[in-house]
């Protein structure tokens, strides 16, 4: 790709049009060995590790004195916005990109995949930001094991004639099967019960390889799959529950078990071809593949923390610093990296009365693994020190809108509300139009709402049409193109400028934000549900 830096012409045009503007949880830290690209350790020493001089200048630099704390200036919004530049953020994209091409080698392409180089070197890079800001930030590493998987082909067709069908998908973290054919049976009612399955015959009676039919809802996919390997069954077809969606069930089984099948997603019409093929021929059959694997991969989770601030009322936002295999997500969510790291680094001219928390989650991409690993190991007491946390995952999509999560009090800790509403403030401020969007899982607040943490965020938008002009939100989600020509610079800096404005704004006051709520009404969020919270985890389905 020819690089091709933005020119101040067109950083002028693009301003004027905008108007102005650790602490971890309770975890065990451990060292691994790993190959030399990988060696990463959790103690951080900024003047020996990550400490990369060309020449003097540079080295003398890196030391150059800063202004005293206690000299600067509170933190203000618009001062921290106007510190916002377009320069840092397109210079910072095109790092980020040539660090994803670290990976060609291994992968034949650019990625920052987690366990890739170039997703280790992500990590390196965010580190290495750093280096200067050691007197107002504490960094920490969080390791964690990280269940990833990956289907290199699957097969689902008529046994006779051959047939494929049209918009299946193979569910993410499925487990091989080798080629068989089997009897199709139909689950009655959903397929979430030991008693749905002992309503029909049990495969090892009928001395042939078996298919579950089962339809989606209740319970997640992986619950289906689990209870259909414990009854015998060779592998799951699972179809959708809606007649509008034609595109199939793009999910994931989560993590599986022992009893856990191959399962592969189809639409609601072709489940009901399914069952009347079944009644019309008890014995209907299907050929079934699928070659695939799930492992487990060591990755890490970065936290930098002001040194600065009240540590009981902590202001906690994040983004992931992976991406698919697919691409190099340079927007998704390469965006919300620089934006966070931009951030931070125009933070460090102001005091500040609330403590601030960056967070760069890994193996986002593989299901929320790192942000939802870091909520659940806060201890109770760390927890409650946390008072919000803002999400900020693809900031500058291409033919963007500008995407608010549509949180309330009512089904979220209490808090979730009032972030929704600065966002609001924000755009409504500057004239420009938004979108509420559902907050059904797709990014890393989900751990934070579980855990009883008010949460929000923004986002530029993903594979879907944008509600003004009909047209594709992002044509190169989860895709190769995902590069620097993929972004859109206009709601990049407007994107970035507002999480400025949502730091500014908390890290100076928290006053008339709902105090969180005690543990006996929070702890149980999950508990009250008959079923998930949400019904993604990332950008796979789960119920």
């Amino acid at each position: 790709m020819t690089r091709k830096f933005i020119t101040t012409l067109t950083l002028t045009s693009i301003i004027a049009s905008l108007g102005s503007a650790g602490i971890l949880p309770e975890i065990a830290q451990e060292a691994f060995n790993l190959p030399i690209e990988e060696n990463i350790p959790d103690a951080i020493d900024f003047g020996r590790q990550y400490t990369h001089h060309s020449n003097d200048g540079d080295f003398l630099a890196a030391f150059k004195p800063h202004i005293p704390y206690w000299l600067k200036p509170m933190v203000d919004s618009e001062k921290l916005q106007s510190k916002i530049e377009l320069e840092d953020l397109n210079s910072t994209a095109w790092e980020l990109y040539d660090i994803a091409t670290h990976s060609e080698k291994k992968y034949g392409h650019p990625t920052r995949v987690i366990g890739s180089p170039g997703h280790w070197d992500t990590i390196r890079f965010i580190l290495e930001q750093f280096e200067d800001m050691r007197d107002y930030y504490d960094v920490s590493l969080q390791t964690f094991k990280a269940l990833s998987g990956r289907i290199n082909s699957f097969n689902l067709s008529e046994s006779k004639s051959g047939e494929n069908f049209p918009n299946i998908s193979g569910f993410s973290l499925s487990p091989p099967v080798k080629p068989f054919v089997g009897k199709l049976v139909e689950i009655p009612n959903l397929g979430c019960s030991e008693a749905d399955f002992e309503a029909v015959e049990p495969p090892s009676n009928s001395g042939v390889k078996q298919i579950a039919l089962i339809e989606r809802g209740l319970c997640p996919f992986g619950d289906k799959s689990k209870l259909a390997g414990k009854f015998g069954f060779h592998a799951a077809v699972i179809y959708d529950n809606d007649p509008n969606a034609t595109d199939g069930l793009h999910a994931t089984l989560g993590k599986p078990n022992k009893n856990t099948v191959a399962t592969i997603g189809v639409p609601f019409e072709l489940g009901r071809t399914f069952i009347d093929n079944i009644y019309a021929d008890p014995d209907y059959s299907l050929y079934f593949a699928m070659d695939s694997y799930v492992e487990n991969i060591k990755t890490k989770n970065i936290i930098a923390e002001t040194r600065h601030g009240d540590g009981n009322n902590i202001v906690a936002l994040g983004a992931h610093s992976d991406s698919v295999e697919e691409g190099p997500g340079i927007n998704d969510d390469g965006s919300g990296t620089i934006s966070l790291l931009t951030v931070a680094k125009q933070s460090t001219h102001f005091k500040i009365n609330n403590k601030v928390r960056f967070a760069w989650w890994s193996a986002e991409e593989e299901g929320l693994l790192g942000s939802n690993y870091y909520a659940y190991h806060l201890s109770e007491k760390e927890n409650k020190k946390i008072r919000l946390f803002m999400d900020y995952d693809m900031m500058a999509s291409p033919n963007y809108e500008n995407e608010i999560y549509d949180a309330n009090n009512i089904d979220n800790p209490k808090g979730s509300e009032e972030l929704r509403d600065l966002y609001i403030d924000f755009y409504k401020q500057r004239g420009l139009n938004y979108t509420l969007i559902p907050f059904d899982g797709r990014s890393d607040y989900v751990g934070f709402i579980e855990n009883g943490i008010p949460a929000g965020g923004i986002a530029a938008g993903a594979e879907k049409d944008n509600v003004f002009n009909g047209g594709v939100l992002d044509k190169c989600y989860h895709l190769l193109c995902d590069d620097v020509s993929n972004l859109n610079w206009e709601a990049f800096l407007t994107n970035t400028q507002l999480i400025a404005h949502s730091v500014a704004t908390y890290a100076k006051s928290l006053k008339g934000f709902p105090e969180r709520e005690s543990k006996n009404e929070t702890a149980s969020i999950s508990a009250l549900k008959t079923t998930p919270l949400f019904k993604y985890q990332g950008n796979a389905l789960v119920i």
